[in-house]
């Protein structure tokens, strides 16, 4: 069967499942179909700050996928129509980082110059003054020095899904914001089913994140997959020339990214108890705003037209990321446990799913990412049991 023939749907449209179907759409056109209802999609909740080199995460395949996203973004964005110079969806901002005490600073200076042997596109650094600091961000209230690494940059979750989407569907693909069931058909093939019609697939990527285990567990799966809860603030300021400002990143859950017309985002939160609930819940993000006015700027202190997002991210038990074929489902393909780097991982995940679609090499090896340690099939008398 030649890839022109084979129909594939995707079901899931957050930035793994919307990067996959437009690297696939490219060659399947209108043999492609998305499928997405949109509840609880983590990364239309988020904005993310891309700049993952100078974590101290000791999980080298995970760094690996990190830092070939980074890299990745750019160039991606670009074949998909964006103006990276001038979007609101992506800019290279750089970034400040912050520490508690100025030596930790000077040893993530330190780890950055290691790293940009193999990752130049972490640019320049500099441990900046207070003063200097002031002179990127007017409104920087605070003492502190930070270490700006050029190379940093912040994404807009729900422009850039929504933007992929729009292009997978201008290269033929279609999209259905119904829920969708899936089913194994006939002759090797998938039924997906919604409240409008009923299709069958050659082959099926599921990027659904945290809500994988709902998809795989009727045909007999145990996932390891947990949901974890992120919501996070979005205010304006009363400024509106922030579009070229550098994110923030200090110490903690709390990071800011500034977008256009004084637009500021701050979060997010790390729930691990919630579940699947996407209840809005002011009083777990006032202290991040507050921490934000104390530690940055008095700016924060009487936001404007405050508004709220909340997600749900997918973690595996060793907060690993997969990759891959299900076990036993020929040409059913997925991948999970992305966590909070899923903004940073989610193109280069998506390209590789799209590359087993089409038969073709990863750009990294998928040993690295081994979907057989998380989902595996129930023996019959486990699951009477």
């Amino acid at each position: 069967m030649t890839n022109q023939k084979k129909r594939v749907a995707i079901i899931g449209s957050g930035v793994v499942g919307a990067s996959a179907a437009f690297y696939l759409s490219k060659t399947l056109g209108n043999q492609l179909d998305i499928y997405d209802e949109g509840t609880g999609q983590a990364t239309s909740a988020a904005a993310g700050i891309i700049s993952p080199w100078l974590s101290r995460r000791r999980n080298k395949p995970w760094y690996r996928l990190v830092k070939a996203g980074a890299a990745l973004y750019p160039e991606f964005l670009t074949e998909t129509g964006v103006d990276i110079q001038n979007s609101p969806i992506y800019k290279n901002t750089g970034a400040l980082i912050f520490k508690s005490k100025f030596e930790y600073l000077e040893e993530v200076a330190e780890l950055a110059a290691e790293r940009r042997k193999e990752a130049p596109e972490i640019g320049e650094t500099e441990i900046m003054n207070a003063d200097r600091i002031k002179e990127l961000i007017p409104i920087y209230e605070g003492t502190k020095p930070g270490l700006f690494v050029s190379g940093g940059s912040r994404v807009d979750g729900h422009l850039l899904v929504e933007h992929l989407q729009k292009a997978a569907e201008n290269n033929g693909a279609a999209f259905s914001s119904s829920y969708a069931e899936i089913e194994e058909g006939r002759e090797r093939k998938y039924r997906i089913k919604t409240n409008q019609s009923t299709k069958e697939y050659d082959a099926v990527i599921l990027a659904v994140g945290a809500w994988l285990p709902n998809l795989l567990e009727p045909f007999g799966y145990k996932v390891d997959i947990r949901p974890q809860k992120g919501q996070l603030a979005e205010l304006e300021i009363p400024c509106t020339q922030t579009g070229d400002w550098p994110v923030i990143m200090p110490e903690g859950e709390k990071d800011i990214l500034f977008f256009p017309d004084g637009r500021a985002i701050i979060g997010a939160t790390h729930e691990d108890d919630s579940g699947y609930d996407l209840s809005i819940e002011p009083q777990l993000l006032k202290p991040m705003i507050e921490e934000a006015a104390e530690e940055f700027s008095s700016v924060f202190k009487n936001p404007l037209n405050l508004r709220y997002r909340s997600g749900t991210r997918a973690y595996t038990s060793d907060y690993a990321s997969f990759i891959g074929e299900v076990p036993g489902m020929e040409s059913m393909f997925t991948a999970s446990g992305l966590g909070s780097t899923g903004l940073t991982a989610g193109p280069i995940v998506g390209k590789m799913l799209a590359q087993l679609i089409l038969g073709e090499k990863t750009d990294l090896p998928l040993e690295d990412y081994p979907i057989e340690n998380y989902i595996q099939k129930i023996n019959p008398a486990e699951q009477i049991l």
